[in-house]
């Protein structure tokens, strides 16, 4: 629900009887909207609120800092889609922040009504600086640079001030299409004007609207070719390269199919997703999945085969499960930390055990006891010591390093937490399948 102040409310009203704003509602594009028409202020404890809207309920948020590129750039592509149907009909986007989106699947969905208003007389487009830090400069340093976005975004709500992406994209870099005018002048313009009203003498000098439809124009055109160009890494054709004989993969795909299909359930996570596999076979019997990996190519690789197919049942993120998205903002509750945002019901956690265990030191203890604390069955696979995998990550460590990674101290502690369904021993009896509940 969203309060509106009077202002807000004259915006609103304005944007109902436009064209576009009902058209993009029933094409899933801007959240679907209605208004309150008794008591909004005591509902919203707003004693200053004019009126109240109620949106429709997304089954999960999520945050531009955990999207991988292809998801950020769509997300870019639909705000300026919206925001050129608004100029043809008066209004304007008054901001441009990506957490002004979010997802339906593999479908971006706008979520901010309030962003609209009607078009002040002669003045610039306000959310252009917004664009440029919290979208722009993050598709440009991922393209152009090879610079992941995520970390720079996750350490600030503004995103990359035009100075410092000034500053990573200088060289060969400056002539790239789009740097030298909205990056390297951006960043000069905003260090000699910093005490000017450019806003009052833009609108002195006749700024117009025409300016605004070219310039959102041009950072269309500019987005659409951004191509990150992704390189294969060890885990994009992880699944290709799985560790079991065919007969035994179709077993553990029916383990984890009968498992999801026994309970109904309304949202799952799949950790460690990879190419998304056991995503779509959870898709198949819940009603929404998080998928989530640390591998930025493989899940930029599963958005793009997602959106192909038109998936609006599966999420991909990017995150590392060792360090997952802490609570950002003010008190650190305006972007909620992963497990604030919905508990999942089910959560799959394929091949993952070893690799936070060994690889990021986390002790087996710990990982069960967050997983106990998602509340949902459990899902799991245990590599023991004699694993391929395992033996490869042991290698990179001192010898006789995690001693207490161990078959039947994994299965005991797991016991301690949940109680276990059934089991399934696979690949030659180095992994376990365990279908578990919490106690």
């Amino acid at each position: 629900m969203r309060a509106l102040s009077p202002r807000g409310l004259a915006d609103w009203e304005h944007l109902v009887g436009t064209r576009f704003f009902p058209r993009m509602e029933e094409d899933g594009k801007i959240v679907r909207t209605e208004r309150l028409s008794d008591q909004p202020a005591l509902r919203l404890g707003d004693s200053s609120a004019a009126a109240a809207l109620r949106h429709e309920r997304l089954p999960f948020i999520s945050y531009p800092y955990e999207w991988p590129f292809s998801m950020l750039k769509e997300a870019a592509l639909l705000e300026l889609e919206l925001l050129r149907a608004a100029l043809a009909e008066g209004m304007v986007l008054k901001d441009a922040s990506p957490y002004n989106v979010q997802w339906r699947g593999s479908r971006p969905i706008f979520i901010d009504v309030g962003s609209f208003e009607r078009l002040p007389d002669g003045e610039p487009w306000a959310g252009y600086r917004q664009f440029c830090t919290l979208i722009l400069y993050p598709l440009m340093l991922q393209a152009y640079a090879g610079v992941p976005f995520q970390p720079w975004l996750r350490g600030s709500l503004e995103g990359i001030e035009p100075a410092l992406a000034r500053a990573m994209l200088r060289g060969r870099h400056l002539f790239r299409r789009g740097v030298l005018a909205h990056v390297a002048l951006h960043a000069r313009l905003e260090r000699r004007e910093a005490d000017r009203d450019t806003r009052s003498e833009l609108r002195r000098a006749g700024f117009r609207k025409e300016m605004i439809e070219a310039n959102a124009a041009g950072l269309e055109r500019l987005v659409r070719r951004l191509d990150w160009g992704a390189s294969k890494t060890a885990w994009t054709d992880y699944g290709e390269r799985s560790h079991y004989e065919s007969d035994e993969l179709d077993r553990k795909d029916a383990f984890v199919r009968e498992s999801c299909a026994r309970q109904s359930v309304e949202l799952a996570w799949d950790l460690g997703c990879n190419d998304g596999r056991y995503s779509r076979i959870a898709a198949e019997h819940c009603g929404y999945v998080i998928a989530i990996d640390g591998d930025h190519e493989t899940v930029d690789a599963l958005y793009r085969d997602l959106r192909a197919a038109g998936e609006e049942r599966i999420l991909p993120l990017v995150m590392d499960l060792a360090d997952p998205s802490p609570g950002r903002g003010w008190r650190g509750h305006e972007r909620g930390r992963l497990e604030d945002r919905g508990r999942p019901e089910l959560v799959l956690c394929l091949a993952l055990i070893h690799h936070l265990s060994i690889a990021a030191n986390v002790p087996l203890d710990e990982i069960l006891d967050w997983l106990a604390y998602l509340g949902g069955t459990l899902v799991v696979e245990f590599a023991d010591r004699d694993d391929p995998m395992v033996q490869r990550l042991l290698a990179r460590k001192r010898e006789g390093a995690h001693p207490g990674y161990r078959a039947d101290l994994f299965e005991r502690a797991l016991a301690e937490r949940f109680d276990i369904v059934r089991r399934e021993s696979l690949a030659y009896g180095r992994r376990t399948l365990y279908e578990a509940r919490p106690l």
